[in-house]
Protein backbone atom coordinates (compact mmCIF):
# COMPACT_ATOMS: atom_id res chain seq x y z
CA UNK A 1 0.00 0.00 0.00
CA UNK A 2 1.49 3.36 -1.02
CA UNK A 3 0.50 7.37 0.21
CA UNK A 4 1.43 8.42 -3.14
CA UNK A 5 -1.58 9.19 -5.38
CA UNK A 6 -1.67 9.60 -8.81
CA UNK A 7 -0.95 12.79 -10.45
CA UNK A 8 -4.41 12.46 -12.87
CA UNK A 9 -7.53 10.85 -12.15
CA UNK A 10 -10.16 12.33 -9.72
CA UNK A 11 -9.19 12.62 -6.18
CA UNK A 12 -11.45 12.41 -3.41
CA UNK A 13 -10.97 14.21 0.06
CA UNK A 14 -12.66 13.35 3.40
CA UNK A 15 -13.48 15.13 6.24
CA UNK A 16 -13.63 12.49 8.75
CA UNK A 17 -16.29 12.23 11.41
CA UNK A 18 -17.84 9.45 13.73
CA UNK A 19 -21.47 10.44 12.80
CA UNK A 20 -20.34 12.18 9.13
CA UNK A 21 -18.15 12.28 6.37
CA UNK A 22 -17.83 15.49 4.73
CA UNK A 23 -16.67 14.47 0.74
CA UNK A 24 -14.74 16.78 -1.99
CA UNK A 25 -13.46 15.66 -5.45
CA UNK A 26 -11.93 16.94 -8.53
CA UNK A 27 -11.93 16.78 -11.86
CA UNK A 28 -9.81 14.36 -14.10
CA UNK A 29 -7.31 17.29 -14.23
CA UNK A 30 -7.25 17.54 -10.50
CA UNK A 31 -7.63 20.91 -11.06
CA UNK A 32 -10.79 22.30 -9.16
CA UNK A 33 -11.76 20.75 -5.57
CA UNK A 34 -15.38 21.07 -5.07
CA UNK A 35 -17.57 19.87 -2.84
CA UNK A 36 -19.30 16.93 -3.04
CA UNK A 37 -21.16 15.81 -0.14
CA UNK A 38 -22.08 14.69 3.55
CA UNK A 39 -22.27 11.28 4.20
CA UNK A 40 -24.08 9.98 7.22
CA UNK A 41 -22.41 7.58 8.73
CA UNK A 42 -24.72 4.23 9.19
CA UNK A 43 -22.48 1.21 10.07
CA UNK A 44 -19.82 -0.90 8.71
CA UNK A 45 -21.55 -2.85 6.27
CA UNK A 46 -23.49 0.49 5.07
CA UNK A 47 -20.80 2.72 5.05
CA UNK A 48 -18.73 0.07 2.71
CA UNK A 49 -21.07 0.09 0.21
CA UNK A 50 -21.21 3.35 0.18
CA UNK A 51 -17.52 4.18 -0.20
CA UNK A 52 -17.52 1.51 -2.98
CA UNK A 53 -19.99 2.84 -4.55
CA UNK A 54 -18.59 6.59 -4.58
CA UNK A 55 -15.05 5.03 -5.59
CA UNK A 56 -16.68 3.53 -8.67
CA UNK A 57 -19.26 6.09 -9.78
CA UNK A 58 -17.14 9.17 -8.96
CA UNK A 59 -14.43 6.88 -11.14
CA UNK A 60 -11.56 7.90 -8.13
CA UNK A 61 -8.15 7.39 -8.40
CA UNK A 62 -7.09 8.19 -4.70
CA UNK A 63 -7.89 9.31 -1.40
CA UNK A 64 -7.35 12.46 0.90
CA UNK A 65 -8.32 11.76 4.36
CA UNK A 66 -8.15 14.77 6.83
CA UNK A 67 -5.92 13.79 9.40
CA UNK A 68 -7.09 16.39 12.98
CA UNK A 69 -3.81 17.76 14.69
CA UNK A 70 -3.42 19.82 17.36
CA UNK A 71 -2.31 23.70 17.30
CA UNK A 72 1.37 22.17 18.49
CA UNK A 73 1.46 19.67 15.88
CA UNK A 74 0.47 16.84 18.02
CA UNK A 75 -1.67 13.50 16.89
CA UNK A 76 -4.90 13.11 19.04
CA UNK A 77 -7.15 10.36 19.80
CA UNK A 78 -9.07 11.32 16.77
CA UNK A 79 -5.96 11.39 14.73
CA UNK A 80 -5.54 8.05 15.35
CA UNK A 81 -9.33 7.35 14.38
CA UNK A 82 -8.68 9.23 10.92
CA UNK A 83 -5.38 7.09 10.10
CA UNK A 84 -7.24 3.78 11.15
CA UNK A 85 -10.10 4.75 9.45
CA UNK A 86 -8.09 5.60 6.17
CA UNK A 87 -6.34 1.95 6.54
CA UNK A 88 -9.69 0.83 6.22
CA UNK A 89 -10.51 3.05 3.13
CA UNK A 90 -7.24 1.85 1.47
CA UNK A 91 -7.95 -1.76 2.00
CA UNK A 92 -11.75 -1.84 0.72
CA UNK A 93 -11.22 0.17 -1.88
CA UNK A 94 -7.67 -0.98 -3.00
CA UNK A 95 -6.72 2.20 -3.83
CA UNK A 96 -4.00 4.67 -2.38
CA UNK A 97 -5.00 6.99 0.78
CA UNK A 98 -2.94 9.82 2.14
CA UNK A 99 -3.50 12.05 5.20
CA UNK A 100 -3.38 15.88 5.53
CA UNK A 101 -3.66 17.96 8.20
CA UNK A 102 -7.05 19.31 8.17
CA UNK A 103 -6.36 21.94 11.10
CA UNK A 104 -8.60 25.18 10.68
CA UNK A 105 -10.42 23.53 7.71
CA UNK A 106 -14.15 23.13 9.88
CA UNK A 107 -13.19 26.72 11.07
CA UNK A 108 -12.65 28.61 7.44
CA UNK A 109 -15.74 26.85 6.11
CA UNK A 110 -17.72 28.18 9.45
CA UNK A 111 -16.65 31.46 8.59
CA UNK A 112 -17.37 31.17 4.95
CA UNK A 113 -20.56 29.94 5.72
CA UNK A 114 -21.27 32.43 8.37
CA UNK A 115 -20.59 35.31 5.49
CA UNK A 116 -22.56 33.74 3.22
CA UNK A 117 -25.35 34.99 5.90
CA UNK A 118 -26.78 31.33 5.56
CA UNK A 119 -28.90 30.44 8.50
CA UNK A 120 -27.66 27.35 11.13
CA UNK A 121 -29.80 24.39 9.65
CA UNK A 122 -28.40 25.41 5.74
CA UNK A 123 -24.80 26.00 7.58
CA UNK A 124 -24.86 22.65 9.17
CA UNK A 125 -26.15 21.19 5.71
CA UNK A 126 -22.90 22.33 4.44
CA UNK A 127 -20.19 22.38 6.72
CA UNK A 128 -18.56 19.30 6.40
CA UNK A 129 -18.27 19.28 2.57
CA UNK A 130 -17.10 22.58 2.60
CA UNK A 131 -14.05 21.44 4.59
CA UNK A 132 -13.68 18.65 2.77
CA UNK A 133 -13.51 21.06 -0.10
CA UNK A 134 -10.52 23.26 1.76
CA UNK A 135 -8.90 20.46 2.62
CA UNK A 136 -8.83 19.12 -0.76
CA UNK A 137 -7.60 22.55 -2.11
CA UNK A 138 -4.99 22.36 0.19
CA UNK A 139 -3.57 19.39 -0.34
CA UNK A 140 -3.42 20.26 -3.90
CA UNK A 141 -1.52 23.52 -3.38
CA UNK A 142 0.84 21.60 -0.81
CA UNK A 143 1.77 18.98 -3.81
CA UNK A 144 2.11 20.99 -6.81
CA UNK A 145 4.66 23.29 -4.41
CA UNK A 146 6.69 20.15 -3.35
CA UNK A 147 5.12 20.01 0.36
CA UNK A 148 4.42 16.30 1.29
CA UNK A 149 1.21 14.49 2.66
CA UNK A 150 1.54 12.85 6.03
CA UNK A 151 2.38 8.89 5.05
CA UNK A 152 -0.58 6.34 5.92
CA UNK A 153 1.85 4.94 8.61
Amino acid sequence: MTSELPRTGRLAAIDYGTVRLGVAITDPDQRPASPLENYTRRGDAADAKWLLDLAKHERIVGFVVGLPIHISGDESQKSREARKFGQWVSELTGLPVCFFDERYTSAQAESLLLDAELTKKRRKQRLDKLAAQILLAAYLESSRTGDRPMPLD
